[in-house]
């Protein structure tokens, strides 16, 4: 498998929200706004990138009996040092996402590319794997939290596009979410039927 292959498959054929619909809690609770959506998948990927690099260096230290419970500490390392990192310098975007920070320990991409791949394969591909899912989740959380904040207030990235009355209340409120995530993930199953 290339290193290309490898990378892309995140992005694209195995997109963590729009094809395996993988870590659905945070891609609902937080897409509210664009910013929120990019900074939950960096922050993601960060956990992703350090965590496929640990584990695929200490897989042949970790027995398989404790292998899972191992993984997640190795995650929740990762995540305490984002987390930690994030409080300090990003105040007010780990103020916007909250317990959606810590809840990455349990985000089943993490976990799932932990034991999928980052424990059979060496730290560069783990690196590109991770790189590829991390920024995958990010594209489909930013797409999501884009469309949800142009239609519920008139705004991208907090910049006013259209007066703020005219938006739809329905897109910054949770059933927002559930609709807009459907309409994009059947707009996207549509285009790949034609490619």
């Amino acid at each position: 498998m290339n290193n290309w292959k490898i990378f892309s498959n995140g992005l694209f054929k195995e997109n963590p929200i729009f094809v395996l619909l993988l870590g659905m809690c945070p891609t609902l609770g937080v897409t509210t706004s664009a910013i929120n959506g990019l900074g939950m998948g960096l922050a993601t990927t960060f956990a992703l990138l350090l965590s496929n690099a640990v584990i695929s260096l200490a897989s042949h230290l970790i027995p398989d009996k404790i292998r899972i419970p191992g993984y997640i500490v190795i995650i929740a390392t990762a995540v305490t040092i984002l987390d930690v990192g994030m409080a300090a310098y990003l105040p007010s975007l780990h103020a916007a996402l909250g317990i959606f920070i810590p809840l990455i320990v349990v985000n089943c991409i993490v976990l799932g590319r932990a034991e999928a791949f980052a424990s059979k394969n060496k730290p560069l591909l783990s690196l590109l794997d991770g790189l590829g899912m991390g920024l995958g989740f990010t594209l489909a959380l930013t797409l999501l939290g884009s469309i949800r904040e142009i239609l519920g207030s008139g705004k991208l990235f907090n910049v006013a596009l259209y007066d703020e009355n005219l938006g739809i209340l329905i897109f910054v409120l949770p059933p927002g979410a559930f609709i807009a995530l459907g309409y994009l993930i059947a707009i996207i199953n549509k285009i790949k039927k034609t490619l």
